[in-house]
Formats: structure tokens, C-alpha cells, sequence
């Protein structure tokens, strides 16, 4: 017969074992920048799928865990990591985030004559580009949003047309400088 109670405890703490162990390997690789992309997504999910056998393993174990509290260590160790969180979020500073959020905007509002140079072409050179895409180009004082929207197209779609690793044909830039 299937009982809930017989699930949490035979499960609860090998799952909680498993995936904490996952967790810090994960997380110590994250810290040290190595392999990242292999890693994060790992991380964070499983880190998620922790939390059930967690919040299980604390139901079932809620009255011994209340025992703790009796002792003022469980309350400076709870404090602490609470004033050590407090103080990674207020000194942290940076939203967080897919930087390209924040920086599409910029460029696609830039006028073609300020994007050109971070491309490594002129601005005449980007005009030609974006007309041979099909795009039409009345001044390279305009910017991406405004030539976009003349082609029912997303800013950034087209942006992302005209970086030279997501070009999508085999023009080399000449101007294009060695990373």
C-alpha cells in the first residue's frame, strides 16, 4: 500500500544527499568560472528540484526541527546568514540578468553613424549591408528601430543580422579586427 509518510522517509534524505552534492559541485564550479555554460542551467534547476525532498524531509521532521530554536545557536547562525545575504544584495549593484537586455536597447536607438564603429565598418558600409538585406535606408543618421519599423521588423532581429557572427552569409569584414 502506498503511504506518503513511508515515501518521505525513505527518500527524503538520499534525494536531499544527491542533489546537494550535485549542487556544490555545480555551484563550486560556477564560482571558479569553469565550464559555465555545462553548469548553469544544471545548477539552477536541480537546485530548484532540491527543495522538495527539502520542504518533505522538514514536514515530517518539523517537530525535532523546532528543538533547535531552543538553543540561541540555531537563531546567530539563521541571523548571520541573513545579514550575509542582506549584504551580497545591497553591494552587488548590478541588476543581474542577460546583459544583452540592456545593451540591445542602446544600440539599436544608436544612429547608424555611432553602431558603424563598433561593427568595424562605416557608416556607409552599414547601409549598403542593410540594403542588400532589404532594408530600406533613407540617412545613416537613422537607427535600427526606425529602419526596422519601416519593415514591420524587430530592432533587435535586425541587429542581430548585421553582427558579423550572426550575419548569416560568407561577406568578410574587411575592417573587422582580431579579438
Amino acid at each position: 500500500m502506498f503511504s506518503m509518510n513511508i515515501v518521505i522517509k525513505k527518500y527524503s534524505t538520499p534525494l536531499i544527499t544527491g542533489l546537494f552534492i550535485v549542487s556544490a559541485v555545480s555551484g563550486t564550479a560556477l564560482f571558479f568560472h569553469w565550464m559555465p555554460g555545462m553548469f548553469h542551467s544544471m545548477h539552477t534547476w536541480l537546485s530548484m528540484v532540491l527543495l522538495l525532498p527539502f520542504f518533505m524531509h522538514m514536514w515530517r521532521n518539523w517537530s525535532q526541527f523546532l528543538l533547535y530554536f531552543r538553543n540561541k545557536t540555531m537563531i546567530v547562525a539563521c541571523m548571520a546568514s541573513l545579514l550575509a545575504a542582506g549584504t551580497f544584495m545591497l553591494t552587488t549593484g548590478h541588476k543581474g540578468g542577460n546583459p544583452a537586455a540592456r545593451v540591445f536597447p542602446v544600440l539599436t536607438h544608436a544612429p547608424l553613424t555611432d553602431l558603424a564603429p563598433l561593427l568595424h565598418v562605416s557608416p556607409d558600409e552599414l547601409d549598403a549591408r542593410l540594403t542588400q538585406d532589404g532594408y530600406a535606408v533613407h540617412s545613416t543618421s537613422e537607427t535600427l528601430e526606425q529602419i526596422a519599423s519601416r519593415s514591420s521588423q524587430s530592432a533587435s532581429d535586425v541587429l542581430l543580422k548585421i553582427l558579423p557572427q550572426h550575419s548569416g552569409n560568407d561577406r568578410k569584414h574587411s575592417h573587422a579586427k582580431p579579438s
